[in-house]
C-alpha cells in the first residue's frame, strides 16, 4: 500500500525532500515504517522527541497505517 510521508526541519534538510511515497505491507505500523525510514534514509538523525502523526493526529508508533494514510515525521524544535 501507498503511503505519504512529510518530513519537516532538519530531518527533510537531511534526506533533503520533505515528502516521500513509500510502498509497504498490508498491516504496517508507525514503528515498521520508522524503521524502513531509517534503512532507506541513514544519514537522516531521528532526534529523541521526535513525533509521528497520521492524518494531523499525533499518534503512537504502535498505529496500524492504511492505504493513502499521510505521516508527518515532526522532529523537536528548539528555538528562543
Amino acid at each position: 500500500m501507498t503511503i505519504q510521508v512529510r518530513l519537516f526541519a532538519i530531518m527533510a534538510q537531511q534526506a533533503r525532500t520533505g515528502m516521500l511515497t513509500l510502498e509497504v505491507p498490508e498491516g504496517a505500523t508507525l514503528a515498521s515504517l520508522r524503521a524502513e525510514l531509517q534503512r532507506r534514509h541513514p544519514k537522516v538523525a531521528w532526534p529523541a522527541g521526535t513525533m509521528l502523526a497520521v492524518n494531523q493526529e499525533y499518534a503512537q508508533e504502535s498505529a496500524l497505517l492504511y492505504p493513502g494514510d499521510e505521516v508527518a515525521v515532526i522532529p523537536p524544535v528548539s528555538g528562543g
